[in-house]
């Protein structure tokens, strides 16, 4: 019989991970026992809790039907964030032909 730990490893297809300071994203996509693909978001930072360091996990779960919606918006909050951040009078686009597809 197999136990969870191994039928979870099994579900997962494709990871990428980027470091960022304090906190680790992880980028995983996952198969249902139907073979249907979904993303999983997670976001690790490492905190002290009562004097023991510890990983908190934040994670969200991205399916099929949702890819397109998410990353048009999540690219139009990143091009919007980066010109705030660079100021109102640049034209510049942060990222604008990345698709969850390509992942």
């Amino acid at each position: 019989m197999q136990n969870e730990l191994d039928y979870d490893s099994q579900r997962e297809v494709f990871t990428k991970i980027v470091k960022a300071g304090k906190r680790t994203y992880f980028f995983d996509i996952k198969a249902t026992k139907g073979q249907d693909h979904y993303i999983t978001i997670t976001e690790s930072k490492k905190v002290n809790i009562n004097g023991k360091e510890v990983f908190q996990k934040h994670k969200i779960f991205l399916y099929k039907e949702d890819f397109e919606k998410f990353s048009e918006t999540l690219l139009e909050v990143m091009n919007k964030a980066t010109e705030l951040n660079m100021g109102e009078s640049s034209n510049s686009s942060y990222v604008n032909d990345v698709h969850f597809e390509d992942l």
